[in-house]
């Protein structure tokens, strides 16, 4: 039996590798006790700001037996996104490195879909879902069980060899797997670069970050105007925001990603300040067609190149 399971094991993991992941590790499905008393302590301190959705399904957060009936085991993986590619107009607003290229969703949903279609090919029927950080899974708490790195105090998953700048995504199904029992430990140490970093003071303690505070939930994900309390705060940035990674020392480690899919548009680096100031909803349409940066809409991102001048 354990001969069988090392061999599954062994197939998901090359295949992962195969479709251009860059870590992928199991853990056995139960419930994360750990995690329950931090999740409820952020969501009473309100740092999930308007993002109503965080307080749904506490539950299944918690416990992925309760999104797959049967579940045995999480497969997490991980894609890297690192770019030593950035705006070539120093002073054009900036768009975090993650939503360069396709939207991270629709790239990873993809690989995901294969990689379940090769393990029912070769192991038999499976039931099983892919979950992309849409769906109420914690994607860095199954990332950390199954030893990807640890869990920084910007809130990010850090790992010592390759930074943090990887997006991460999971299988949960029910089947049964050799787990992965090699938690990294925390280096952070006594480095606060990413906490004094921070120009909105978003990380309100080593490993909390008051979420409705963070400028990639500013530029993102709130809908309605941005408070005049964050007026110059924003550091010049109108979608997401990299600073906390980009000051990280682990991030020197970090290496260009190889996924053709995360290869910006054409004219997207090139744009001048002027060009974002005057973007029409065409231009929009034609260099974000795909792009994680339509989440904010032609008029968010209006709203957040108005609230840098």
């Amino acid at each position: 039996m354990k001969n069988y399971l090392e061999a599954n094991t062994k197939l998901i993991k090359q295949k992962a590798s195969d479709l251009g992941f860059m870590f992928c590790g199991i853990s056995k499905a139960g419930f994360l006790e750990e995690e329950a008393p931090r999740l409820e302590n952020w969501l009473n301190n309100q740092f999930h700001g308007e993002m109503s959705y965080m307080e749904n399904h506490f539950d299944k957060r918690l416990d992925p037996t309760k999104l797959v009936e049967g579940a045995r085991s999480v497969i997490s993986l991980a894609l890297n996104y690192y770019t030593k590619d950035g705006q070539l107009d120093p002073e054009a607003p900036l768009i975090s490195k993650y939503a360069f290229g396709t939207d991270y969703h629709l790239v990873i949903k993809e690989k995901l879909k294969l990689l379940m279609y090769y393990i029912k090919e070769a192991i038999g029927e499976v039931n099983g879902r892919a979950f992309v950080d849409s769906a109420p899974v914690l994607d860095k708490a199954w990332a950390k069980k199954a030893g990807f790195g640890w869990i920084g105090k910007n809130s990010n998953l850090i790992n010592k060899h390759t930074g943090s700048f990887f997006f991460l995504a999971e299988l949960i199904t029910d089947l049964d797997l050799i787990y992965d029992v090699n938690p990294t430990q925390d280096y952070c140490g006594t480095c606060t670069r990413c906490i004094d970093a921070c120009p909105t003071e978003a990380i309100v303690a080593p490993y909390i970050v008051d979420g409705s505070r963070c400028i990639s939930y500013l530029t993102i994900e709130l809908k309605n105007e941005l408070p005049k309390t964050f007026t110059d705060k924003t550091a010049n940035w109108m979608f997401g925001c990299d600073i906390c990674q980009d000051v990280c020392p682990w991030n020197k480690f970090s290496i260009p990603h190889t996924e053709p899919d995360f290869q910006p548009h054409a004219d997207l680096l090139g744009m001048r300040k002027a060009d974002w100031e005057e973007i029409t909803e065409d231009t929009f349409r034609k260099i974000f067609k795909n792009s994680a940066v339509k989440r904010t809409k032609f008029s968010g991102l209006k709203r957040n190149i108005k609230f840098l001048k």
